[in-house]
């Protein structure tokens, strides 16, 4: 593709990201370029990266582009030129020869566009009269709750946020070991070294695709970030446990689970969404998975419920939250979240809570986690579960963590008795983990 061309198909995709808020960017993106598959690797990163990157600069270039007088709208057309200027350092004069309205290139810049472009001309994306919020690239509603979760490590907590997640990869022990799937990869000139926390985990020395791979193809890998493998590592499953998933979704921390079981004892795999569940059956079949059960919580799945209290060893919780800790990976959704999500989650979580706690039995064990960073999803719920349930007790962690991880426990990662792992810190995406032991 001509660059212009690469610039074309970047606004095409922007505009259907931001036409349906509610679908998240990486479906809209995969659906589009799956649909075309004449476009090459090299213009699929490229396309992607101005998309996503225009969304983790969103704040900053429609204050630049505000601050520039701009008369029109604001459209995806404007950001993508905007960011070029300003991220790239990007000409207009250079500009517009490359969107020159040719075959499959974006129409010529009109004077009204031009002109606020060459008032962007020579200047980058910090300016010191801009809000710390439109600085770092986050909704000004949501800058109160993100300082009250970190503290002096605001800022770096948050910046951390906005830089692109790296590949990571498990290695499923049901088809072979790290080792050989780094071995594997390497075949198909694929460069990944060990992650430092998860015993299971690789991570890319460069972004590229896997799915083509033989290793993807064999289920001897998932893609799956290293803070979400070690969620499934601490839920502790073992060989001949009954376990519940019971906000499975498409199935990856299922996935995770069903491998430390070595494919003995049983795990139920839970959602809401039947889709989701359905969804899951391939990448079960493809790791090599045989102990799962998939079921949708209608009604007769909740009845289902009712008949299996207290019969199960462990039941982790990934509860449904803001997701604030996998910014990193889709950064539209600090743009779709809403202040009402921040007030009506919890209630939801508390609800899912004291729904899956009945399926745990005396000894047993219930894990809650989000892929949230903010105490009134995580801390906040967990405190008010044990207030409610003195049945319950916290485990520490830490101690947990020396039982199924086995590596060095990070630092700075604890939160009482509970995990909180953050970009900046670890490398891994932000996520809360809290383990609680059904004592009667």
């Amino acid at each position: 593709m001509t660059p212009g061309a690469r610039i074309a198909t970047a606004i095409e995709i922007l505009s259907e990201v931001l036409a349906h808020p509610t679908r998240p960017a990486d479906a809209v993106v995969g659906d589009y370029l799956r649909q075309r598959k004449f476009i090459g690797g090299g213009d699929r990163r490229s396309i992607a990266e101005r998309v996503y990157g225009v969304l983790r600069r969103r704040a900053q270039i429609e204050w630049w582009l505000e601050h520039a007088r701009h008369p029109g709208e604001i459209s995806p057309r404007m950001r993508v030129f905007a960011d070029g200027v300003l991220n790239d350092g990007l000409v207009v004069d250079r500009m517009e020869k490359t969107i020159d309205a040719g075959r499959y290139r974006p129409a010529s810049l009109t004077d009204m566009e031009r002109a606020t472009l060459r008032r962007l001309e020579g200047h980058t994306l910090d300016h010191p009269a801009q809000p710390r919020a439109t600085r770092l690239n986050i909704p000004q509603w949501v800058e109160p709750h993100l300082e009250a979760a970190f503290g002096d490590g605001f800022e770096r907590e948050v910046a951390a946020l906005a830089q692109p997640a790296p590949v990571d990869l498990r290695a499923n022990p049901l088809k072979g070991d790290r080792g050989q799937a780094r071995r594997a990869l390497a075949e198909d000139d694929i460069e990944a070294v060990a992650t430092k926390l998860s015993p299971l985990g690789l991570r890319l020395k460069a972004r590229a695709s896997v799915v083509g791979t033989q290793a993807f193809r064999d289920g001897l890998i998932e893609i799956q970030d290293e803070g979400s493998q070690l969620v499934g590592l601490l839920v502790g499953a073992k060989p001949g446990m009954q376990v519940v998933d019971y906000c499975a979704g498409a199935g990856g921390k299922t996935l995770a689970i069903a491998a430390t079981m070595e494919n003995k004892g049983r795990v139920v795999a839970c959602d809401v969404s039947a889709f989701r569940l359905e969804r899951s059956a391939q990448r079960l079949r493809r790791a090599g998975v045989h102990n799962v059960e998939r079921r949708a919580l209608d009604a007769e799945g909740r009845k289902w419920l009712k008949r299996h209290a207290g019969k199960f060893d462990r039941v982790l919780v990934d509860a449904p939250c803001t997701g604030i800790g996998t910014w990193r990976r889709n950064p539209d959704a600090r743009w779709t979240l809403r202040p009402e999500d921040v007030a009506e989650l919890p209630v939801k979580q508390a609800e899912i809570v004291a729904a899956a706690a009945r399926l745990v039995k005396p000894g047993g064990r219930l894990i809650y986690a989000t892929c949230s960073l903010l105490p009134v999803e995580n801390e906040e719920r967990v405190a008010a579960f044990l207030a409610g349930d003195p049945g319950f007790a916290a485990v520490p962690v830490s101690e947990v963590w020396k039982e199924t991880v086995g590596t060095p426990f990070p630092s700075a990662a604890t939160s009482g008795d509970s995990l909180r792992l953050t970009p900046a810190r670890h490398g891994t995406d932000g996520f809360f983990v809290a383990i609680l032991e059904r004592k009667v």
